[in-house]
């Protein structure tokens, strides 16, 4: 048990030891980055990164893979910059729709014993269309509040800290310490002993793809509040960046292992990783695959802390 708890710090340890060294080669690059106006500019995006990071974590702790992330968080941007803003009421029910829509999806995948990276691929596409009709070419405008929220100067660190420790304590809470993340992991770790002791697990599924519609939503507002206007393209990469912060927190495909508040730290690490690549004068077509050499690096710390786990179980 000891072991356990042991490697599980140590799990949540390695994120953790990534972005302090990564903070650190920044700092010792570019030092006017030290303060309030630095780590704000570096850590700008990082919020609608953390929140798309802990939507895919929900769907990856039941042992899925959402593939319409990027495309949902970018129809959710284009409601935001015109129904929210023009109709209100309108652009909360379409956002509601949607999340209707996922939990929805959830229970189809079940029932029907679809493969999620199949049905959410199909997903990715209707969404992308419904964002183009929304948006045929960049525009719309961000609402004054979402705009005021993302631009607020809290008085000890920059908002998009703020938020990104607010967005893991809440997603903890939620997915660690509540009846209903535990029963989401344990569908992840054992759909049949779930089921044997009289959970729903279509219920359960339905919630979990839910919640992860609800912090997509999210995700797509705050981006709407950082870039003013919105685009039907503007979130495309968020599918593989959540994916990657998923992983380089601690959590597995499999298992319902997962950790938000490692999550959190390795959409810091990714959103990080953009900037101190630049001052490397890394070309951007580059970026992507440096960014795919870090979470090599983090995986191959992974794999060994899971032979030391079992070797030392074999004791």
């Amino acid at each position: 048990m000891m072991f356990r708890l042991s490697s599980d710090a140590m799990r949540l340890a390695i994120p953790a030891l990534s972005l302090t060294l990564l903070l650190a080669a920044v700092f010792w690059m570019q030092p006017r980055a030290v303060g309030y106006v630095g780590l704000n500019l570096l850590f700008n995006l990082a919020v609608p990164i953390a929140l798309a990071t802990i939507a895919q974590m929900l769907i990856m702790a039941v042992n899925d893979l959402d593939l319409s992330m990027g495309t949902f968080v970018s129809f959710v941007a284009c409601v935001t910059a015109t129904f929210l803003r023009d109709a209100p009421a309108t652009g909360v029910l379409i956002l509601a729709g949607a999340i209707g829509t996922y939990a929805a999806l959830g229970v189809i995948i079940h029932l029907r014993n679809l493969p999620s990276i199949v049905a959410t691929l199909g997903m990715s596409f209707v969404w992308g269309g419904l964002a183009v009709l929304l948006l045929p070419a960049p525009g719309g405008q961000a609402p004054d509040w979402v705009r005021w929220l993302m631009t607020v100067k809290p008085p000890l660190a920059p908002m998009a800290i703020v938020a990104s420790i607010a967005i893991a304590s809440v997603a903890h809470l939620l997915v660690m310490r509540s009846s209903l993340g535990v029963l989401i992991r344990g569908i992840g770790g054992n759909q049949r002993s779930v089921e044997r002791a009289g959970w729903s697990i279509v219920a359960a599924r339905a919630s979990a793809y839910g919640l992860a519609g609800l912090f997509a939503v999210l995700a797509g507002i705050s981006l709407v509040g950082l870039t003013t206007s919105a685009d039907a393209n503007i979130a495309l990469r968020y599918t593989l960046l959540s994916i990657a912060g998923v992983i380089l927190g601690g959590g597995e495909f499999i298992g319902g292992r997962v950790s938000p508040i490692g999550a959190v730290i390795g959409a810091l690490t990714l959103t990080l990783a953009g900037s101190f690549l630049s001052f490397l004068r890394i070309s951007p077509d580059w970026q992507i695959g440096a960014q795919g050499a870090i979470l090599i690096i983090v995986l191959a710390l992974r794999l060994m802390l899971n032979r030391l786990e079992k070797q030392e179980k074999r004791r």
